[in-house]
């Protein structure tokens, strides 16, 4: 099944939405309750599935629907559609503050595109959405959010969601490591794997954690600089920040004579 061709616009800086324009009976798939607000002549409705494959039946939706369970995903997803006369407009928002990444799927390697599970905002009718299961051992042992992976694939639009700053990198036959959950995405061409950081010295007293992503080869990859796993943990009562504001000299240590 062909994608629909879809127009869209990007809104906003530092907190991004998507705004997409339908040209009539056109459909973009979208993850449950992202919508931010949709034109008169719109109309959506949850269905089981991505819809590329409308013949699978319901035991194929079924399957497919579930594995996206394990990605910590709904059972459902939202299809809105064009039903008007004239282009009507639809818009989606993240779940939280970072960039949208606009990817057309037939100008990455293989038509596929493998993401995190959480990165998926919406695409094109037509787009496929299925599980991908990192086959590296160390992935599925010391970094959960790399073991269970998204798989986009398509010809149409694709749009992707990274906290922070996104930054894009090609590799020829290279390796480049990445602080772990900071990966969005990557092309099938590449490795990807989670191996330990450093030295035992360098593990504890570094401060960038046991563990880094491992990208090994050549294609394109996308990385975040501020995942929501990290934002939270910076953000929390006993996260990173929680005795900046002190400036004290001995810094957490002086919380040793505290009462």
């Amino acid at each position: 099944m062909y994608s629909h061709e879809i127009d869209y616009k990007i809104i906003g800086e530092d907190i991004q939405i998507v705004e997409i324009e339908l040209d009539p009976n056109e459909t973009v798939i979208a993850e449950a309750g992202s919508m931010l607000y949709m034109e008169d002549g719109i109309t959506f409705e949850t269905k089981m599935g991505d819809g590329s494959q409308p013949d699978q039946g319901f035991m194929g939706r079924l399957f497919q629907a579930g594995s996206r369970v394990l990605t910590g995903e709904s059972l459902f997803m939202t299809h809105f559609t064009n039903r008007g006369v004239g282009k009507r407009k639809v818009a989606f928002s993240a779940p939280y503050p970072g960039t949208v990444m606009p990817i057309n799927l037939a100008n990455v390697f293989g038509n596929t595109l493998i993401v995190q599970k959480d990165a998926f905002l919406c695409a094109a009718l037509g787009t496929k959405l299925s599980i991908h299961f990192n086959q590296r051992l160390g992935a599925g042992f010391f970094g959960g959010e790399g073991f269970i992976l998204q798989k986009i694939q398509g010809d149409g639009m694709s749009f992707i969601h990274a906290g922070g700053v996104v930054i894009e990198r090609t590799l020829y036959n290279e390796t480049l490591r990445v602080d772990t959950g900071c990966v969005v995405g990557f092309e099938p061409s590449i490795s990807f794997d989670i191996q330990r950081s450093g030295g035992l010295k360098s593990m504890i007293f570094g401060g960038e954690g046991l563990f880094l992503a491992t990208l090994r080869g050549s294609g394109k990859v996308w990385i975040q600089s501020m995942p929501i796993s990290k934002l939270v943990q910076r953000l929390s009562p006993s996260g990173g920040q929680a005795h900046k504001e002190g400036g004290s000299v001995l810094g957490q240590l002086g919380n040793l004579f505290e009462d």
